[in-house]
Formats: structure tokens, sequence, C-alpha cells
């Protein structure tokens, strides 16, 4: 693996930790995104001093021959130790309870990484090496027991999070399961990583060379262990998001076909309130809604009770169940409603007329299913149908 290899993921982590940051102005006491944002952070550093250039010019920086080992293997360990306080956050529980067992994840890897650097300066590591510096001082004293120690927290935290995550993922579904497959992918790749390092190490320690699996197996498998994680804890808060936000463009869009029959009730001059165009959906919907219920509101002298009833019971009749009768049944009564207003051009009988109340029978209206009612339902059409000829006079 080159640069590249290793700045393209760091610069993908760095978005999505860009998108987070303004969550995490505004609430930052949320353990949970403060947990969420250390480990987008940690995980870009790990891509970014991984990187053999990046290690090449720390190591000049520094003036220390091989200074970017320790450097990364710390950042690696305090990377696995975000995953575990993230996912002890995530899976909550009693707040204090949390807060303790996330303090000793936090103290183990801070004392672990701490470690890491006091072993590599008891060591002798000279001879600088980019790409396999674990195999090339697997027998140097401390610098052996940095790598062992280092690849222990990470294999520790591979394992550890594969086992919780797929138990919790036989007990949730939806986005939250999604998430949990994907980090135990990722749990597993980081495993491999840890496997492959120190198979590579103690080929070392036996006369034998694997050095390949240390030097060209492991980094892309590190590389994908930490895309997977990260992506599996963003992708429950992301889709969560999405959903919500498909959901309320669908009411949104779904509402359009009685908004559109029912503007026509509403007279003209009457006030109404403008939004802009980059209104968000849920005001949209609360608008759009609003509007409907005006409309209703003005044709509700013309509401047939008798006519709705037919409806409703045809609705049953040809199959379906209470709650769509029910819709099925207003959307019939607005669009008969929508015709004798049509037919009432001065306005005689709303000044006459005494108004239908359905609020006290059946309870608030479900718009939506009145609005595709009003669009596909037969039973709504032929009530239309029966409300023309009645308006023209037709037998």
């Amino acid at each position: 693996m080159n640069g590249p290899d290793y700045y393209i993921p760091a610069a993908a982590l760095g978005i999505a930790l860009a998108f987070k940051l303004p969550g995490m102005r505004r609430d930052w006491r949320d353990p949970l995104l403060r947990s969420v944002c250390a480990l987008l952070v940690l995980a870009a550093s790990t891509f970014f001093f991984a990187a053999p250039p990046t290690i090449a010019e720390v190591n000049r920086l520094t003036g220390v021959p091989n200074f970017s080992g320790p450097l990364v293997y710390a950042i690696l360990t305090a990377f696995s130790g975000s995953c575990l306080v993230l996912l002890v956050n995530w899976r909550g529980g009693p707040p204090e309870e949390t807060r303790l067992i996330s303090r000793r994840v936090v103290v183990g890897y801070g004392v672990t990484a701490a470690a890491l650097v006091v072993m590599f300066l008891l060591g002798d590591a000279p001879v600088e090496r980019l790409r396999d510096l674990d195999t090339y001082y697997a027998n140097t004293p401390y610098i052996r027991e940095m790598i062992v120690l280092y690849l222990a927290a990470h294999s520790v935290a591979a394992v550890g999070m594969t086992a919780l995550c797929w138990r919790w993922s036989l007990q949730v579904h939806g986005w939250l399961r999604c998430g949990l497959v994907t980090i135990v992918v990722g749990s597993l790749f980081n495993l491999g990583y840890g496997v492959s390092k120190s198979s590579a190490v103690a080929a070392r320690w036996a006369g034998l060379d694997w050095d390949w699996l240390s030097s060209s197996l492991a980094p892309p498998l590190a590389s994908a262990g930490a895309l997977f994680s990260a992506v599996g804890f963003i992708l429950p808060l992301v889709g969560r998001r999405l959903s919500d936000s498909w959901y309320t463009w669908s009411t949104y869009w779904q509402l359009g076909a009685l908004w559109r029959e029912l503007r026509t009730a509403v007279p003209n001059g009457s006030p109404s309130v403008r939004i802009s165009w980059w209104s968000p959906a849920d005001l949209r919907v609360t608008q759009r809604e609003s509007d409907i219920h005006d409309g209703m509101l003005n044709l509700d002298p013309y509401f047939d009770p008798e006519l709705r009833a037919g409806a409703y019971q045809a609705a049953i009749d040809t199959g379906s169940d209470h709650q769509q009768a029910q819709a099925i049944a207003d959307a019939a009564m607005v669009a008969a409603a929508l015709r004798a207003r049509s037919a009432d051009p001065e306005g005689k009988i709303i000044s006459s007329a005494q108004a239908y109340r359905p609020d006290a029978a059946e309870g608030p209206r479900d718009l939506v299913r009145m609005s595709l009612a009003l669009r596909q339902s037969p039973v709504v059409e032929a009530a239309r149908r029966s409300a023309a000829r009645s308006e023209s006079g037709s037998p």
C-alpha cells in the first residue's frame, strides 16, 4: 500500500468528522457524540500517520529513527479503546455504570499507549524501517515487548467488539442491526490484522521468514477494519436521519393530491403563510397539513355524512380494513363536497347549512391515506361521478 491508499480513507473520515462538528458544538456534553468524534479523529489519524510518506517525514522532523513506530502504535491503541468506549455509550444503561466502564477503558488503553512509548525509549531501534518495523525488530529487547503489547491490546479490542456487537445485533433490527453487523465485519478485519502481524512476529522468533504477512497482508486488513468500524458506528445515526428525512418528504409528496384539491376550497384573498424553498421538510409538511385543514373547514357545510357512510361500507365490501375504509370514506366525502361547493359560488349553503362534525364520531383523519384514496380509490371516483350527476340534474 502506498501513500494515497492511506490518505484517501483519512480524508473520507475527516469529511465525516466535519459533518459531525456542528452537532458537537451544539451539544458537546453528549457522551455518545463525543465518542463518535473521538473515533473519527483517531481513525483518520491512524491512516494519516501510518502512511509510509508520513512515517518518513515524522522520523525526519523528530530526528529519531522509527519515532513513528510508537506514535502509530499508540494512535492505533487509542483507536481500539475509542471503539470500546463508543460501544459502551452506544449500548446505554445506567449513566453511572456507563461512565465507570468508559473511564476504565480509557485508563487501561491510555496506560497501554504510555507503556508503548516507554518501551520504545528503553529499546534500541537505530535502523529506520518504514514498512517492516514489527518483523525487523521482533527479537530486539523492549521493542519486542512493545510490539507484542500493541498487538495484544488491538486483538483484545477486536475480539471484544466482535462478540459484543454480534450478540447485540441478534436483539435489534433496522439501521442499528446494519451498523452492528458492519462493525462485526470491521472487527474481523482488525482481528485478521492482529493475527497476521502476530504470526509474522512469531515466525521470526522461530527463525522463519513470514514477513509478507506483516508487510503485505496486514496493512490492507487494518485499512478495511478501520473503515468498516467507523462506518458501522456512523451508519445507524446517518441512516436514521435519512429514514426520517425520506419519511417526511414522502409524506409531503403523498399529501399533494389532497392539498391541490382543497386549495380550490379556500376563498381568494385568504391569508396564507409563505415559506422559502429552502425550508426544512417537516415545516413544509406542517404547512401543507395546515392548508388541508383550512380547506376542509371551508368545505365543512358541504360534507354529507350519509355519503360518507355509504362510501365506508363500499370500501369495506371491496376488502379494505377499517382504517383504510375510513380514509376512503373521508376522501369520497371531500370529493363530493368539492363538487357541491363548485355549484354554490355565492356561498348560500355556508350561511344556512349545519356543519358536519366528524371529530366526535370518527376521530382525526388520516390525511395521507385520504390523499392516496383521492387519486386511486374507485369508491372515491364513484362518489365524484355521482356528485357530478346530481349537480347536472342527471338521473
